[in-house]
């Protein structure tokens, strides 16, 4: 779950004092301290050879080493948002459903990267499993509607995320309701008896099924997962910033990139180079990146008749596509199939940092 309670406004004195001594020719990044994005943050960096130097793990501020220009505060995930919003913070790693419920479309935040494929959950509606008759969101507004004419008070929803709730019920035609702001288990709050329905964080369903709720097929509020924010007028005023931003966007899109593919080896004897190309290129699932590359294979102890006609193929496969591309390699001939996983894949662009430089309005492919 990504939302927390708590207000990023308000800064202890110490914590105010110490940030404002940070100069302006150096980038803050703002980190998950607890919650469920909090250990995955710190583990997706570090698959991005990003590791966070935390000496004292009761501070809240860090570096990175990689990026030494970069000052490490860690802080709430609602938190994060605020002070990249009033740019006390210039980046920062959340999660959607947070930026979507404090700013809305605030124009000094902008999404840098919106999906890191980290704290996947959805924001959805969730009823009592007894409401059997209750299936859509259009079931809803006929029970906000019997609730007002017969029983003379409204459906109450309990949620933490009051402004995505009041926009998705109203967008469903549903206005007699009142918001419940509960915080801790909000699932059990129609077991308790002090609302109807919540509307929350659900990552499996697990929890729901274990308060007897059911999720509504069409009440899904927001796709959430963990995404990279910044502030907006100091993208366009610092060039540091932007170039910071450019270098983690980069190694971003390398690393997710790579989580696509896998690089598949395997000696295969051929007429020719372009005979095993061909040859390994003739399915779909290996086609790969650009083709496959072939080297011929010296065989120096081999019997005269079989030297020049072993080759190694090498591709990037999609990881999809892992056991067709093996099957395929072996079908052809393919002996001692390797496969290795991709760090990085690093595009001609980064095409997070191409989107950026659109909102920026400053010309791209550079």
């Amino acid at each position: 779950m990504h939302g927390s309670s708590g207000n990023g406004r308000h800064q202890p004195e110490r914590e105010r004092e110490q940030l404002t001594t940070m100069t302006t020719d150096r980038v803050t990044l703002g980190l998950p301290s607890k919650g469920a994005l909090a250990e995955s943050t710190l583990d997706f960096l570090k698959a991005c050879d990003l590791k966070v130097s935390q000496p004292n793990p009761r501070q809240y501020l860090a570096t990175l080493p990689a990026m030494p220009q970069i000052d490490v505060l860690f802080q709430r995930v609602t938190d994060i948002v605020y002070k990249v919003a009033d740019g006390t913070v210039d980046i920062g790693i959340t999660g959607l459903d947070v930026v979507y419920e404090l700013v809305g479309q605030d124009a000094e935040i902008v999404v840098l990267h919106e999906d890191l494929r980290y704290g996947r959950c959805q924001l959805i509606v969730a009823v009592p499993e007894t409401w059997l008759d209750v299936e859509t969101m259009i079931d809803i507004a006929d029970i906000a509607l019997d609730f007002r004419e017969h029983q003379h008070r409204n459906l109450r929803v309990a949620t933490k995320f009051t402004n995505l709730a009041r926009q998705f019920l109203h967008q469903h035609g549903i206005h007699h309701f009142t918001i419940v702001e509960a915080e801790g288990a909000i699932e059990a709050a129609p077991m308790l008896g002090y609302a109807d329905i919540i509307i929350d964080l659900s990552a499996t369903g697990t929890t729901l099924r274990e308060n007897h709720l059911k999720p509504l097929p069409d009440g899904v509020i927001v796709d959430s997962v963990a995404c990279l924010v910044g502030n907006l007028r100091r993208l366009k005023e610092s060039p540091e910033v932007l170039e910071t931003v450019r270098n983690i966007l980069e190694i971003f899109d390398g690393a997710l990139n790579g989580q696509n593919f896998y690089q598949l080896r395997t000696n295969i004897r051929g007429e020719s180079p372009e005979a095993v190309a061909q040859a390994v290129a003739s399915h779909p699932a290996t086609r790969g990146l650009q083709g496959p590359t072939v080297a011929p294979i010296y065989a120096i102890n081999a019997p005269e008749d079989e030297r020049g006609q072993w080759f190694t193929a090498t591709v990037m496969v999609p990881s999809k596509k892992l056991t067709e591309a093996t099957n395929h390699l072996r079908k052809i001939g393919g002996e001692q199939v390797t496969v290795l996983p991709v760090k990085y894949v690093f595009m001609k662009q980064s095409a997070s940092y191409q989107k950026l430089l659109r909102k920026l309005k400053l010309p791209v492919g550079g």
